[in-house]
This record gives structure tokens, C-alpha cells and sequence, in this order.
């Protein structure tokens, strides 16, 4: 049957369960967004900028088992999604990303906004699919999915010339390619489970392979559970990853994030054996490669990651398994409960005991504005066991993993290699997946400015996330690396940030906007927050840029040098 190529890309899309693409309409494949308007199968959500709708996919490929969808034109457009990029291909987070190029005629010319793709996305995509051919347009589709969602998930490119989509094909539709998935040796398993056996001090770091291409896999996680309660294992969810496992549960060994507090690390590294399932492994996990060290771990290590690629890649592991993480736990599980396992019943309780402690609601005042503990501690509160949380980057992220108890059930989003103005395009693209559900973003004053925009688009859609800005003023992260690193030495002058009245901004835009300057208002203000159930909220901070995290003041009294 003849088609159009424009039209064999929307089936295609379809046929591999896309019902959502994110873009901003751009000349270069209008084509195509003619043939998904004919379609009418796929709903395509109009975003506000190119770097949004590139994380509102990024995010919707961590809320769903398949990867997320953004159409961006070519030069420019792609250019401004590159930041998300780059977080999806950090993150290990499926996408694919459909970029219109100029006419095949123009190729080579320089033509208005021509870029070389193959070049400019060789780092951060696992491919770059050029499609010339019509008869090539559904296969490329069904390749950049398969790359996609295999091995190390990640980005996917599909350069599509602006002429081809009228052209007409017969090519038939290209079905998803199924899913190939490799399971552990049983001499392997068996090896693991001996190590495990043997060990008196087992550290269990858990990260987002766990669960695959989604937000959750109650089978996983409820098999992980199990295991960590047979076994007597602790288990410590890592950088950005804090739903994996129950806050609460006696087993949880600590979060493994960026910066551990010196308590609970110095604890941690009385560990005698390191098993990292379904954690990729960067320098902020391994707390800049010190633990496991670099390239020689001090202590055994084994790495289970779904591609072997990676694997022993920094480290030198001592066992290294090649498959998903669920299906070594369930291997593990199939084989009983090792003797001896009790014997581990006082470190899982130690390091759970010094998690509790941190976990403690309790903060100082701050002087020069409210310190953002007691804003995080007040929405904890309100937090349904289906919410969705999405942090920007910044250092009042610090106060959602100090003082939040995620529970089995809720989701958190984030840019896990850290990149600014995530926190809101992740949180409508939640909202969207999860319309009936919570949906809170953390953003602080700089990230706020760079895609809260986007809550235009939340409006536009009709979905209602709570948007929480920490307004300190400041580049926070940036002014507390250079007080570490030059004590004493004058830098507010390069950090200080002129800010609206972010309340008054989000109510022109047509959302709530309310405003906190003073713990006194933050119980009342919170709560007013979550009674909004018909539009979006800015809720406006005015926090304290002395308290620089929350586990760290700066130490030149009352006063930021």
C-alpha cells in the first residue's frame, strides 16, 4: 500500500506505543507533524523550548517502559535540546529524538541551518540514523527504538531531510523488534551468592537498571525486598534514585548520593564486599572514586549492569554479570537463604540506625531567610504514596534527600548528571503521564529562570504540578564550591542573581502564587498548595544562602563574605 514517508513515520511511531511526542513546530518537519494531525493517534504536546521538550521526553521514558519521543528542526532547534541530550545519555535514559534537516538537494551547501549530525551527536547519542531513502523510514524508526532500550538505554537520532516526507513509499511498516535479554551464567550466580555468604559487611548499591525503562517495576522492587530481608542485606539506593527502595524499611543502608555525610560513609567503608546491581557507577556514586576506588577497588566488588561494555570499563571488578538486575536477584532468591546470614543482622541495623539519624526532621533557623529543611520536612507531610517528585539541579536538592522518606509507590525525576532546568519540563511531562496524581518540583532560583516556562505549557494542557522555587539569590552550588575551595576570598559578586516575585510570575501565567518569607508561613502556605486541584502553583520561597545545604553552613557569621 502507498504512503507517505510522513505518514509511514507516524504508523511507524505507533506501532512501537508512542501516544506522546514533545516538540516546538519547526518548518524543517512539518511534514511529518501534518501526517500525526491526519493520524490523530498520537497527541503532540507543543512546548515553549527545545531543551524542554527534549526533558519532558527524557522524562517520559522513565515514566513508561518505552523510550520517550521529542521533534526538534534542524540547526537551532536541535542545538537548544542538546542539554537534554546529554542527560539522557548520562542517565542511561531511552529516547529518540527526530530531527528535520534541510532538503537532500542542499546537502553539503551550508543551506540555512544545516548542521553535520553525524558529527555534532557522535558523543552523546548511541546512533546517529540518517534516513535518504523512503523505503528506509519505518526500519530506521524500529533500529532507533531497538538502540534505544538495549544494553546501556540512551539516546537515539533519526535525521529526517525536510523533502523526503511527502515522497511516496511502499515499504511496509517495521513492527518493534523484540526485546533481547541475557540472563546470568549459573556459575555466576553461584559465585555471588558465595561471596554474599561469606561476607560480614555487604553494601548493596541499587540504581535505576533496577527497573529498566521505567519509573517502577513493583516486581523488582518487591523481589528486592525480599532478598534484602532473607539475605540480611542493606540496601542504599543511589545518586538520584531514592524510590528504588523503602525509606523506612529496617534494611535501607543509606543514600548513596553525591557528598555522603561523613557519619554514614565512614560507616559504609567499613564494608568488606561492594555489589552494585543495577548502578552504572560515576565518580558522584563512588564518591569521586575513592569508594570503590579507582581502578583497583580495596575491597571486592562485584558489577551487575545489562551491558557488558561497561562492565569493568573504570573498574577492575572481581565479578562482573552482564544481564538485568532483577534476573540476578531472582537467582538468587531461587537458591535459599545462605547459613549464616543473621550474622549481618548489626551492620544492617548500624548503618540503618545513622540513616534514621540523618533522616530526623530537626534544623537551625537561618538568619537571612527561611531555611529550605523546614519547606521540604512540610510537603514530606502532605506527599500522597503515588506522588511524583522532580528536582532541578542545585544545592537545595541536598534537603529533599536529607529529609524526604520516599515511599514504595512514589517516583522521583531529576537530571541524575546534573543539568539545570530539568525540574519543571520533567515535572509536566509527570502530570501528563500521571494526571491524577501528585506532582511536586523542587527548582531553585536559577534553574527556575532557565525552563520553568514551561509551566505555560502545563497550562495549556490543563495539568497541575506544584512548583516550589528556593529563591536564595544566588548560584548556591557554585558559591559554596568556591568558599570550599578559596576560603575567604570575595565571589558574590559573580553568584548574585536578580530574581521577580516568582509568585506574581506564576499567577501571569495563570497559575496560584503564593509566597513564603518566613517559617511561620510555612505549614499554612504548603498546605494551601496542595488544595489547589485546578491549575498549576508557584509557591515562592525566600530561603537562606548562609545555609549553603542542608548539612552545611557558611562559617563567616552572619554575614556571606
Amino acid at each position: 500500500m502507498s504512503r507517505t514517508v510522513a505518514r509511514l513515520i507516524a504508523e511507524s511511531l505507533h506501532a512501537h506505543d508512542v501516544d506522546r511526542i514533545f516538540c516546538v513546530p519547526g518548518e524543517s518537519y512539518i511534514g511529518l507533524t501534518n501526517a500525526l494531525a491526519d493520524m490523530n493517534a498520537i497527541q503532540v504536546i507543543v512546548c515553549r523550548h527545545e531543551a524542554g521538550a527534549a526533558f519532558m521526553a527524557v522524562a517520559d521514558g522513565r515514566l513508561r517502559p518505552r523510550a520517550g519521543v521529542a521533534m526538534v528542526s534542524r540547526g537551532p532547534g536541535l542545538s537548544n535540546a542538546m542539554v537534554a541530550i546529554h542527560t539522557a545519555h548520562h542517565d542511561a535514559t531511552p529516547l529518540v529524538l527526530l530531527v528535520g534537516q534541510v532538503e537532500r538537494a542542499d546537502f553539503g551547501r551550508q543551506a540555512l541551518q544545516e548542521q553535520n549530525y553525524s558529527k555534532l551527536l557522535a558523543d552523546v547519542t548511541r546512533e546517529v540514523i540518517e534516513v535518504n531513502e523512503p523505503v528506509q523510514a519505518s526500519e530506521a524508526i524500529a533500529r532507533a527504538f531497538h538502540l534505544a532500550e538495549s544494553g546501556t538505554p540512551g539516546p537515539v537520532a533519526v535525521i529526517l531531510p525536510e523533502d523526503i516526507f511527502d515522497e511516496a513509499t511502499d515499504a511496509p511498516v517495521d513492527q518493534p523488534r523484540p526485546r533481547v535479554l541475557s540472563a546470568p551464567r549459573a556459575e555466576d550466580l553461584d559465585r555471588l551468592a558465595g561471596m554474599l555468604s561469606q561476607a560480614e559487611r555487604p553494601l548493596v548499591l541499587v540504581g535505576g537498571a533496577l527497573v529498566g525503562d521505567s519509573l517502577h517495576d513493583d516486581a523488582a522492587t518487591g523481589d528486592l525486598r525480599r532478598l534484602a530481608e532473607s539475605w540480611v542485606l542493606p540496601i542504599s539506593p543511589t545518586h538520584r534514585r531514592p524510590q528504588l527502595f523503602d525509606s523506612q524499611h529496617p534494611n535501607y543502608g543509606g543514600y548513596m548520593g553525591i557528598r555522603v555525610p561523613p557519619k554514614l560513609i565512614a560507616e559504609m567503608q567499613k564494608a568488606d564486599l561492594i555489589v552494585a546491581l543495577g548502578e552504572r557507577m560515576t565518580d558522584t556514586v563512588s564518591q569521586s572514586y575513592r569508594f570503590p576506588k579507582a581502578p583497583q577497588p580495596q575491597l571486592p566488588f562485584v558489577h551487575v549492569w545489562p551491558d557488558p561494555r561497561e562492565i569493568g570499563r573504570v573498574w577492575r571488578v572481581d565479578l562482573g554479570l552482564a544481564c538485568p538486575p532483577h534476573e540476578v536477584i531472582k537467582g538468587l532468591l531461587a537458591r535459599g537463604v545462605p547459613p549464616g546470614a543473621d550474622k549481618r543482622k548489626a551492620w544492617v541495623a548500624g548503618l540503618h540506625a545513622i540513616h534514621r539519624e540523618l533522616l530526623e526532621p530537626t534544623w537551625e533557623p537561618a538568619p537571612d531567610g527561611v531555611n529550605f529543611a523546614a519547606v521540604v520536612c512540610e510537603v514530606n507531610k502532605h506527599l500522597a504514596d503515588d506522588a511524583t517528585v522532580t528536582s532541578d539541579a542545585g544545592n537545595f536538592g541536598s534537603f529533599i534527600h536529607r529529609y524526604m522518606d520516599f515511599k514504595p509507590g512514589q517516583g522521583f525525576l531529576s537530571s541524575v548528571v546534573g543539568a539545570m532546568g530539568s525540574g519543571m519540563p520533567m515535572a509536566v511531562a509527570a502530570a501528563l503521564r500521571r494526571p491524577h496524581a501528585q506532582v511536586v518540583a523542587f527548582l531553585g532560583d536559577g534553574g527556575a529562570l532557565m525552563m520553568g516556562n514551561e509551566i505555560a505549557t502545563a497550562c495549556q494542557y490543563g495539568v497541575n504540578p506544584i512548583m516550589i522555587i528556593s529563591d536564595n539569590s544566588m548560584y548556591g552550588t557554585i558559591g559554596m564550591h568556591t568558599h570550599v575551595r578559596y576560603p575567604g576570598r570575595p565571589f558574590m559578586n559573580t553568584m548574585r542573581l536578580t530574581n521577580p516575585d516568582f509568585a506574581a510570575w506564576g499567577r501571569s501565567f495563570g497559575a496560584e502564587g503564593i509566597t513564603i518569607r518566613d517559617e511561620s508561613e510555612v505549614a499554612d502556605a504548603i498546605a494551601r498548595a496542595f488544595a489547589v486541584k485546578t491549575k498549576p502553583v508557584v509557591v515562592h520561597c525566600l530561603t537562606s544562602a548562609l545555609q549553603m545545604s542542608a548539612w552545611r553552613r557558611y562559617d563567616h557569621g552572619d554575614r556571606l563574605p
